[in-house]
Order: structure tokens, then C-alpha cells, then sequence
């Protein structure tokens, strides 16, 4: 019903849509981006993008895949123009260069602290982690992520099972740089 509304662009749909979208797409981005002042005007641009293109939204049940396809979008467009800047100034660093995980604590390490998996997801590829955050953090089911990544839902399950496998690994290596 949310995306209707804002197919007929009723302002306070939008303002609604926003408030319930906004902090998951930015922890989205944010794990796909690594400066907090790219992954902004990234999400500037997702819903930039979502104003724009919202009557191609034919089912509104289908608005997380939706909203996540913009903005991985939006994320590759600007690692597209960051890639291109550095063929033009050869000196500048790699995107993702500076991307720090979050540190874990020295408490016991389980797969349930959300600190650990945080500080994982930090260490993956972004492909890996693009992934993972679409399927435990945002929820979504094979054939939605399927949809936003535009591969089958074959890849999208033997991927999940790498990146899973890629997971475990990191947070079992850092258990025992601990014990």
C-alpha cells in the first residue's frame, strides 16, 4: 500500500517510506562503501533514484528488492567513477583501502555477537559481504537477492554457501588468536 502512495508521489508516503527505509539501505551501503561521506550521497542518490523510477514499481510486495537493487546500483556507479578518477590520478588509494573492521572485543566469541559478525563482514570480500548482509541482516529471501545481484537463485545458495563458509573461517581464526 506504501509504494501505491508514493506512486501517486503522496509526500507523506515518501516521508513514511524514508523513516522505515533509510538506517537498513545506509547499513547496506555502508558495508559495501567504505567512507561514511561516500556512503551518504550514495543513499542521496537511492532515493534520488526511487522518486524517479517508482512508477516502475509494478508490485509494492516487491519493494525491498526494489529498494536494494537501486542502491547496489548506486553503490557500483560509484566505485565505477572512484575507479575512473583513479585511472586519471594513478597516485590516489583503492577503494576499500581504508576500510577498518570493527574490532572485537576480548569476550568469548560466538556467532550470535552481533560485534563479531560485524568485525567478520568487515574482513569479506564485497561480494561476500554484499551477500550476507542482504540474506541475515536484511532478511531477504534467495529469490530476492537473486533479483537485486540479477543472477540465479543457484548462484545466489552457492554463494551464500561460501560466504558462510568465508565467515565461520575468519571468526574461527580470530576464536583461537584469542584463546
Amino acid at each position: 500500500m506504501l509504494a501505491l502512495r508514493c506512486r501517486r508521489r503522496d509526500l507523506a508516503a515518501w516521508d513514511e517510506l524514508v523513516a522505515s527505509w533509510n538506517d537498513r539501505l545506509h547499513y547496506f551501503l555502508h558495508r559495501l562503501i567504505d567512507h561514511e561521506h561516500d556512503v551518504a550521497n550514495v543513499l542521496q542518490e537511492v532515493w534520488l533514484n526511487a522518486f524517479r523510477n517508482i512508477g516502475g514499481l509494478q508490485q509494492g510486495a516487491r519493494l525491498a528488492p526494489w529498494l536494494y537493487t537501486i542502491a547496489r546500483r548506486s553503490a557500483m556507479n560509484h566505485y565505477r567513477g572512484a575507479y575512473a578518477r583513479r585511472a586519471i590520478d594513478a597516485d590516489a588509494p583503492a577503494p576499500n583501502a581504508n576500510l577498518e573492521p570493527i574490532e572485537p572485543t576480548d569476550d568469548a566469541f560466538h556467532l550470535e555477537n552481533a560485534e563479531l559478525v560485524h568485525f567478520g563482514l568487515g574482513r569479506l570480500e564485497v561480494p561476500q559481504r554484499e551477500l550476507l548482509t542482504l540474506y541475515f541482516l536484511d532478511d531477504l529471501s534467495i529469490a530476492e537477492i537473486a533479483t537485486v545481484l540479477e543472477i540465479p537463485p543457484g548462484t545466489v545458495k552457492s554463494r551464500l554457501s561460501a560466504a558462510r563458509r568465508e565467515l565461520r573461517r575468519i571468526l574461527d581464526e580470530e576464536a583461537s588468536r584469542h584463546e
